[in-house]
């Protein structure tokens, strides 16, 4: 006799298919012109089947993007910090690119006019980097790297702002030398007898 479909490989397939088909749509036709009905659409499921998993198109694009990010959750530890850094770096540029450039930039702008939104953002995009982030600093701190005093926060600001500064306002990915240079003046800045030293 012939099994019986599996529900839960086949809720996964259509769970698999919205999340693809969100950040396609994205992609082709901007954030702000997709729609429930265009992502139903397009991975072949039922409205209904979107609204049982998400309440929003914008919790839809924000599990797509978090599944999307994980391979940019994790920091090198090589013992060079400059070298590390360009690799993460490198890997947040390309999850900065397309397809993912036009659903994370829409969200953002959302997610300013949505409370609820932009703590889901925060909850699940942006705090598990920052806490990798600060993981990785605090090495280099311990391994002599970056001044024991150096403010974390800013660090990751200089580290990251540029970037997303580029994605808000569509200015495209850095060249290599340019992320090279950002990493040379930020740790130069916070290591010990750095212009950043306190």
């Amino acid at each position: 006799m012939t099994k019986p479909p599996n529900p839960q490989r086949r809720s996964r397939k259509s769970h698999d298919a919205i999340l693809a088909a969100a950040l396609e749509l994205c992609g082709e036709e901007g954030y702000g012109r997709v729609t429930i009905e265009g992502i139903a659409a397009r991975a072949g499921v039922s409205k209904k089947t979107i609204y049982r998993w998400w309440p929003s198109k914008g919790a839809v694009v924000l599990e797509a993007l978090h599944e999307a990010a994980d391979t940019t959750a994790s920091h090198p530890d090589t013992g060079d910090l400059a070298t590390d850094m360009r690799t993460q770096l490198a890997a947040v540029i390309d999850y900065l690119s397309p397809p993912s450039h036009a659903p994370l930039a829409g969200l953002i702008a959302d997610a300013l006019g949505d409370p609820e939104l932009a703590e889901r953002v925060r909850e699940r995009l942006i705090r598990p980097r920052i806490e990798e982030f600060e993981q990785r600093m605090r090495r280099a701190q311990e391994q002599g790297q970056l001044h024991p005093d150096a403010d974390l926060d800013v660090a990751l600001d200089l580290f990251y702002g540029p970037l997303y500064h580029r994605l808000v306002f569509h200015l495209g990915p850095p060249e290599p030398e340019y992320l090279g240079t950002l990493i040379d003046h930020v740790i130069r800045a916070l290591t010990p007898g750095g212009s950043g030293a306190t």
